[in-house]
């Protein structure tokens, strides 16, 4: 089997673009990743033509072997534009290695060791902007059988926060942990926002709420910083969807930086790479709850991934999408009291539709999450596809 070509596919879905990755065989076999990076697609898709010079005329089951020499060649390794890139090829290709043998990806990795996985909701907050729409909101998951929640509530800040934009926070965790109650859980989003005194002035404040955890408080730049505010917080630390291969966890580990872990697929290195992740995460004890706030390819693919891992804690997925995700891709999930059924189809389990993908181009977007508009992720009209 050899590869003939290499096809992305961009697909504006409001928030951002995603980016699907189609790598075609001589055999009709095709595998699909997904690399969407938020901003800079089209260094991304860049940075796939050159996977694709090297790809061509090469057998696809070689998915280790490509990995290696990709990563080494690149010369300028790592940073992610080039291990998006190359995430979603390497997922492309354990994608073709599961059709051909006729198998789930999950199979090939060991097997199950879950049969459903548990998810976090990010998204259902689309629109609030008051305390008391947030804790509406809320109320409306928990009624769709959300157990578990995540949103950043702190407006604008960067770096510091004011004392009235912190109360402004606190008001808002505090009407969500009202509107559900006890038993859901709360997951507390910082997006890499905090100096190392703020960050731990706020993980302490957010003890009363009893979060699950509090999600990169600080830039994910330097991992001391992390492990300053981790090592003075009552609550539980996570990161890692901005660190790339296992050779950037490694001083994480080492320096027990964080409590939980979130490599992405899209990201990270793609499937082994976050198998190999979360592997020696399981030497030290540490949750894997992987970063998965991208679209249905990286989703179906994590998926795959979360049911061979001992040590998988818990996955993020968006509570809503664009009327047309159910349009791209044939996408199906189980949905039940707070999990996800692992799909058993052969390879990822998933296939995208490339007229219905090109109908919907690139378009483009800014960051939102320093200017007040963090919440409008979502157009008016939305589905909630599980």
């Amino acid at each position: 089997m050899k590869v003939t070509n290499v096809k992305t596919f961009t697909v504006d879905c409001f928030r951002t673009n995603w980016v699907f990755v189609k790598v075609y065989t001589d055999e009709g076999i095709d595998g699909i990743g997904e690399a969407t990076l938020e901003y800079k697609e089209k260094a991304l898709i860049g940075a796939v033509e050159h996977i694709k010079e090297y790809l061509i005329g090469k057998n696809p089951l070689d998915i280790e072997k490509h990995f290696h020499d990709i990563y080494r060649d690149a010369y300028w390794r790592g940073g992610a534009v080039l291990m998006s890139a190359l995430s979603a090829v390497e997922t492309s290709l354990w994608d073709i290695l599961g059709k051909f043998l006729g198998v789930p990806v999950y199979q090939l990795l060991g097997g199950r060791v879950n049969d459903k996985v548990r998810i976090y909701v990010n998204g259902w907050f689309a629109g609030a902007k008051t305390p008391q729409e947030f804790g509406e909101k809320a109320k409306i998951a928990v009624q769709r059988g959300v157990t578990a929640m995540k949103w950043d509530p702190f407006g604008k800040s960067y770096l510091e926060i004011s004392n009235k934009d912190l109360n402004t926070a606190l008001e808002c965790v505090a009407a969500v942990r009202e509107a559900v109650g006890n038993e859901v859980d709360l997951l507390i989003e910082g997006h890499g926002r905090f100096n190392v005194p703020t960050g731990i002035k706020i993980a302490k404040e957010l003890e009363q709420f009893k979060p699950m955890f509090f999600e990169e408080p600080t830039p994910p730049d330097n991992l001391e910083a992390l492990k300053a505010v981790r090592d003075k917080s009552p609550v539980a630390i996570s990161a890692g969807e901005r660190l790339y291969t296992l050779k950037s966890y490694k001083d994480l580990f080492e320096m027990r930086a964080a409590d939980f872990i979130q490599p992405d697929i899209s990201h990270a290195g793609g499937i082994m790479e976050l198998k190999k992740i979360s592997a020696v995460a399981e030497a030290y004890y540490i949750p894997f709850a992987p970063h998965n706030p991208s679209g249905p390819v990286a989703n179906a693919a994590t998926l795959q991934l979360a049911a061979c891992c001992p040590n998988f804690s818990i996955l993020e997925i968006m509570y809503s999408d664009v009327e047309w995700r159910k349009d791209v891709t044939n996408e199906k999930l189980e949905y039940k009291d707070g999990y996800i059924t692992i799909p058993s189809k052969p390879g990822l389990g998933i296939e995208i539709n490339e007229e219905e993908c090109l109908k919907h181009p690139y378009q483009p977007h800014t960051l939102r999450h320093y200017t007040g508009a963090l919440t409008d992720i979502r157009p008016a009209k939305t589905e909630f596809y599980f």
